[in-house]
């Protein structure tokens, strides 16, 4: 059986757009773009809600059309890089992941019908 993602990229950054922000927590923003590198790839910007400025940026690739790997790209603090080892960075970064599964999730019925 086929398994590989059968979805073009544009439609993909359609479905996250609209799907993200009901996972979201309060406040937290995000942008999601696709990756001119790879068009199986989601590159996502998030921005942590509150005083502490922190951004993260991931790409979410489609290993097939059921399972995405997660990869942390870079950590900022009030727009300089950051520690990504640092304790309030990792837990950021645990929050972001669960996230982007769980949409990859809830958007299992377009990647894999």
């Amino acid at each position: 059986m086929d398994r590989q993602l059968q979805v073009d990229q544009q439609s993909l950054v359609s479905a996250w757009q609209e799907r993200l922000p009901a996972l979201m927590e309060d406040g937290d923003s995000f942008s999601v773009q696709g990756d001119a590198a790879n068009q199986n790839s989601l590159l996502i910007h998030f921005n942590a809600a509150g005083h502490q400025g922190y951004s993260l940026d991931f790409r979410c690739t489609y290993v097939d059309s059921r399972e995405v790997a997660v990869d942390l790209l870079d950590a900022e603090q009030d727009g300089r890089h950051t520690d990504e080892r640092m304790d309030a960075v990792q837990l950021l970064a645990q929050q972001y992941t669960r996230q982007i599964h769980e949409c990859a999730q809830a958007l299992q019925g377009l990647t894999n019908p």
